[in-house]
């Protein structure tokens, strides 16, 4: 793979990455709580991971050749991140917000990290959409090194990101608590725009 692949790849992912959606929310809320900054980026990240193995086993190209069964997963994610952007505007993060988040596990907060961004549209689209725009069997790397190159570089930039959103929240927003509900209220908001035009452009389109 040449190095003007990889770098285009890396501004194209950047681009996705640095778009708040469902796995910035889940950041955002991670940095208003006690210690959960860690594990819910190692989540959000494992989530990914899963996408990166199934593209390296080759799947992504096979699915991205059959619209209908990326339509499926698309829909399927889009609903999901429907129904977790409602639960965010019902029940919105907020510094050391309750008993419960105070006490969650690190497990249980890298469990929900996982299921955020392994049923996350904008990783599904990454995957199964974007990912065979820069895999070239003539380049004379084997596909599945190439797809996992470029799936190192996601999962190194989305760790980052995460990290930084997460840390941000943290020291910005903890001492704020209206500044808070904003962002959290936008985050939900945000994700129930992005599911509902993720439907409607999968089932109109």
């Amino acid at each position: 793979m040449d190095t003007t692949t990889l770098a285009a790849f890396l501004v194209v992912d950047l681009l996705l990455v640095f778009t708040p959606g469902a796995d910035w929310a889940y950041a955002i809320s991670a940095g208003l709580r006690t210690r959960s900054v860690g594990p819910a980026v190692v989540g959000l990240v494992a989530g990914h991971a899963v996408y990166a193995l199934v593209a390296v086993a080759g799947v992504a190209v096979i699915v991205a050749s059959h619209p209908a069964a990326l339509t499926a997963l698309t829909v399927g994610g889009a609903g999901y991140l429907l129904w977790l952007g409602s639960n965010v505007l019902r029940q919105p993060a907020l510094p050391a917000a309750n008993e419960e988040d105070l006490g969650a596990s690190g497990m249980r907060i890298m469990l929900k990290g996982l299921g955020i961004s392994g049923l996350n549209p904008k990783a599904l689209l990454l995957y199964f959409s974007l990912f065979p725009q820069f895999v070239h069997a003539e380049d004379g790397w084997p596909v599945a090194a190439q797809t996992g190159l470029l799936s190192t570089v996601h999962l190194t930039a989305c760790a980052v990101v995460y990290l930084a959103v997460g840390v941000l929240a943290r020291t910005v927003l903890r001492t704020r608590p209206s500044a808070a509900l904003a962002v959290t209220r936008v985050s939900g908001a945000m994700m129930i725009t992005i599911g509902a035009v993720l439907l409607v452009e999968r089932l109109t389109g």
